[in-house]
């Protein structure tokens, strides 16, 4: 258990690390700051109470990660996908035991067989922290694709997104058969915030969680 000096400390460090990669490739680093806490909870609270194995998509230097191990996720059904070099070595000094992969997220099917973690079977969630508003719409619909390869058809993919809409447009989701929910919008997030769940249009309609 992390005594209240070390979550201090690791939360100091963790942002440092963060903005670093911002001053050196703001393009691709989509924030300047790790997600704040209020937003990682509305994240997580949205994974399925039954979900066993998850995916995350731009996890920074981890905040996101260890909300999703304590939310029971074994470190072994937890596959991570940093695309910056040096970030992705930081996750893996912080997290030993999870499977964190240094690639582009088009390319999770084969990341996922690569590393063993398509083994265990296909996973239950996505969680993403990628700036998909931002993303020209073929990657957008590329990076949804591959996604949703790797879930369960009941699986659902989890995005936050700094704009007041859904950052994928209708007919990308039309294509793919997919329809989105918003969820929370965090005020308090810098800067504000909105989770949206994807699913499969056939699967059962999604109700979206709220923080208790």
């Amino acid at each position: 258990m992390q005594t209240q000096l070390q979550r201090l400390w690791n939360d100091g460090n963790e942002r440092w690390q963060f903005f670093r990669q911002w001053l050196r490739h703001p393009i691709s680093t989509a924030a300047i700051s790790p997600s704040g806490v209020r937003l990682v909870r509305a994240m997580v609270a949205e994974i399925p109470p039954e979900a066993q194995r998850v995916i995350e998509l731009g996890a920074g230097t981890g905040v996101m990660t260890r909300a999703i191990l304590e939310r029971d996720i074994a470190p072994q059904d937890l596959l991570v996908f940093e695309l910056n070099p040096e970030l992705a070595r930081y996750l893996e000094d912080v997290f030993p035991q999870v499977r964190i992969r240094c690639a582009d997220a088009r390319d999770l099917a084969a990341e996922a067989a690569a590393s063993g973690f398509a083994e265990g079977g296909l996973a239950d969630a996505v969680i993403s922290s990628l700036g998909l508003l931002s993303m020209p719409r073929s990657l957008q619909k590329d990076i949804l694709a591959a996604s949703f390869q790797c879930l369960n058809p009941g699986g659902r993919f989890i995005q936050f997104t700094y704009g007041p809409t859904c950052p994928v447009p209708r007919d990308i989701l039309d294509e793919l058969g997919l329809h989105a929910v918003r969820g929370q919008t965090v005020l308090r997030n810098v800067p504000p915030a909105t989770v949206f769940v994807f699913s499969r249009s056939r699967s059962r309609a999604i109700v979206p969680r709220s923080i208790r």
